[in-house]
């Protein structure tokens, strides 16, 4: 016996009236309202075409706030996030490229000019660089080394 549920678990949304939950719910009845606040105060001072267009102008953001979805964030926390980003915390971001190799390389170019141009083994003691050492044995452990 299989049961089926949703991939996304998390989407789930409790219905309260007529399939909307209970922000578009309230974003509804707040559009609505202001859609008839509109009707009412202006339908004698403009006409009834112009009514029409103000009531629908009026009441569209309140009905986008109830139903508008970003990113997981509603319509003012949205709103919320981008007056900070943009214009609280504006940041101006620039591209600076990093060199990782030069970076690694730089003592041993820097051991290597010092030498007055004569490549030495990175693992060479500071100060021995130029000095003959009579030792073969010491000179073939280095070569293993640096090879």
């Amino acid at each position: 016996m299989e049961v089926k549920m949703n991939k996304e678990i998390r989407n789930y949304q409790e219905s309260m009236f007529m399939g909307l939950n209970l922000r578009q719910c309230i974003f509804s009845l707040l559009a609505i309202a202001v859609a008839v606040g509109i009707y009412f105060g202006l339908g004698d001072y403009v006409g009834q075409e112009m009514t029409g267009w103000l009531c629908i102008l009026g009441a569209a953001p309140f009905a986008v706030c109830g139903f508008f979805q970003y990113h997981g964030m509603n319509a003012e926390q949205f709103a919320w996030a981008y007056i900070k980003s943009e214009f609280l915390y504006p940041k101006r971001l620039l591209f600076q490229s990093e060199d990782l190799y030069h970076a690694c390389m730089e003592e041993t170019m820097a051991l290597g000019e010092k030498s007055q141009g004569r490549w030495h083994c990175p693992f060479e003691k500071a100060g021995t660089a130029g000095k003959k050492k009579t030792d073969e044995a010491e000179k073939e452990v280095r070569k293993e080394w640096c090879v």
